[in-house]
């Protein structure tokens, strides 16, 4: 038996990036920090951040950029993936990331709203992008045609 799923809270550390593929499928890449605090044996104040890459496919990776925002609070759930590739001068190099499954927006846009929102991705397979016909996806957000942006909740 495995278990690969991570779950963090914290803050972007930039805008998010929304980028298509050359099939059209999107995908949203953020930096997300996580940080923790100790007095050490001496009785210093010691703080360490950690800093998370995040990717985001399809519909969520949309929402994420058009909802977060450099220092906004996110909650991630999702999985670990490692992937490499071949730089310029021929080395290997790794990068290890998380891909969300399901990104809660915390706290407010700047306008000073209070309340987030919940997005999930629970039946997207977010490892390979798909084509949108594809998709089978479960959201908090109306797909009736008459939603508009003054239904979502923050």
């Amino acid at each position: 038996m495995s278990l690969n799923k991570v779950m963090i809270l914290g803050r972007l550390g930039q805008d998010p990036e929304l980028k298509y593929t050359p099939s059209g499928a999107a995908v949203c890449n953020f930096s997300l920090a996580t940080s923790e605090s100790w007095t050490d044996k001496s009785g210093q104040k010691q703080e360490r951040t950690e800093w998370h890459r995040i990717v985001v496919w399809g519909k969520l990776g949309e929402l994420c950029n058009q909802y977060l925002s450099k220092g906004r609070q996110a909650f991630v759930e999702g999985t670990l993936q490692t992937r490499s590739w071949e730089a310029k001068d021929g080395s290997k190099r790794y990068t290890t990331e998380i891909s969300a499954k399901n990104v809660q927006f915390i706290g407010g846009a700047s306008t000073g709203a209070s309340r987030g929102g919940d997005f999930k991705s629970n039946d997207m397979n977010q490892d390979a992008p798909m084509g949108d016909n594809a998709l089978n996806q479960d959201y908090n957000v109306s797909t009736d045609a008459n939603f508009t942006a003054d239904d979502i909740p923050f």
